[in-house]
């Protein structure tokens, strides 16, 4: 697999006002064996429910069919086919754009009806070659779907939006005629050039709060925003519990040292066998800043020290409630979930050996919890946050 860059994905959305649901819709799957990762936004007409459903069927549709390699005309035909129809209106309506980026960078973008993504090659617009797409079919006869297709590179920058966006401050104000799509571009182009290591979720986020701010933050219609980023990895490894067989110590250190990237011990003999093998000291600490576990300690070379299965028993309750309104608090746990979620390839290296600090009738208990948090902390990474994981038990 080409590891050089990774794909960072960061999606904001605003509901229409008064709205509890939202009538846009972004979908995303890593199709694993294949090294490609599909992406879809999708806009529902009208907002609320009725929207919300319309999309969520077009996009569950478009990333099924992109991910089974389905030819274009084929995708918005059945689309377009198997769309109830608004019964004032007579029309079938979502709008969709799916885009296909594979390990080596050959992307492919296909629009129907949203706004064209802005794509960014370093800090300048990239403009590939669109080329349009006329539907035969009776129902759907003269609908036209741009597609393109190139050579995505380090640093680039894909900006997914529905009309929400361009069509905002429509009617009143400074933008009578709605934001559009220029002055997003100008938007995007100048958070960059301000900040070019500006993540994913920081743009989308600065992209939708301007339109809501457009339409007074009463906004008119669903506001989205998807910003996808490649760029160079950011690294982790964590190592969590000691080796089943004594003579692995060695392994563990050697691969602790030679690691580049940041590092997270997790468990105290795990600690001490780095300590005492790289003749490294341990300062405890007493900064209680999670009740509920031990403090965290520190370590010359390891960015951060913390207890074991409790913790990281923690970490994974963390990452199964997070959404994009969580504040993360001081604890140790919160500080290994800001880490794992500030990096794209994660190293879990997992210890065998049943703590005897732990001795208990019911060994194998200890050792069971261990492995499947692992599992579970690892699953969680790879299909919700879209990480590179590699799980390794010693």
């Amino acid at each position: 697999m080409d590891n050089s860059f990774y794909i960072e994905v960061g999606v904001l959305q605003k509901n229409h006002t008064g709205e509890r649901i939202c009538g846009d819709v972004f979908l995303s799957r890593k199709v694993k064996e294949e090294n490609r990762t599909v992406l879809v936004l999708s806009d529902g007409m009208g907002h609320g429910v009725k929207a919300n459903l319309l999309a969520t069927l077009t996009a569950t549709m478009a990333l099924n069919f992109a991910i089974e390699h389905k030819d274009v005309h084929k995708i918005a035909e059945i689309i377009m086919n198997t769309l109830p129809v608004c019964s004032q209106r007579k029309i079938s309506y979502s709008t969709f754009t799916i885009l296909e980026i594979e390990d080596n960078g050959q992307t492919t973008i296909i629009n129907y009806d949203n706004p064209e993504c802005i794509i960014l090659r370093e800090e300048e617009l990239y403009q590939p070659q669109w080329h349009t797409i006329t539907l035969e079919s009776e129902s759907n006869k003269d609908k036209e779907i741009k597609a393109c297709s190139f050579k995505a590179q380090k640093e680039d920058r894909i900006v997914m939006l529905t009309d929400g966006i361009t069509q905002s401050g429509l009617g009143k104000g400074t933008y009578l005629l709605g934001f559009g799509w220029e002055n997003t571009r100008d938007l995007v182009l100048s958070k960059v050039k301000e900040n070019p290591s500006l993540s994913a979720s920081k743009l989308a986020a600065g992209i939708v709060n301007k339109a809501h701010a457009n339409d007074q933050y009463q906004s008119k219609d669903d506001i989205s925003s998807v910003v996808v980023y490649l760029r160079k990895p950011r690294k982790l490894l964590l190592c969590s519990g000691p080796p089943y067989d004594k003579q692995n110590d060695n392994y563990l250190v050697e691969k602790v040292s030679s690691f580049s990237g940041k590092k997270i011990l997790s468990g105290g003999t795990t600690a001490d066998i780095v300590a005492r093998l790289t003749n490294t000291p341990i300062k405890d600490t007493l900064e209680f800043d999670d009740p509920d576990l031990p403090p965290v300690s520190y370590m010359e070379g390891i960015d951060l020290v913390t207890e074991g299965i409790l913790t990281l028993s923690k970490v994974m309750g963390i990452l199964e409630k997070y959404n994009e309104r969580t504040d993360l608090e001081k604890g140790p746990a919160d500080k290994i979930v800001e880490l794992l979620l500030e990096s794209d390839e994660i190293n879990l290296c997992i210890g065998t050996a049943v703590n005897v600090a732990h001795q208990d009738p019911n060994l194998p208990v200890e050792l069971e919890i261990r492995r499947s948090v692992a599992k579970k902390i690892a699953r969680l990474l790879e299909e919700k946050f879209l990480k590179e994981v590699v799980l390794e038990f010693i």
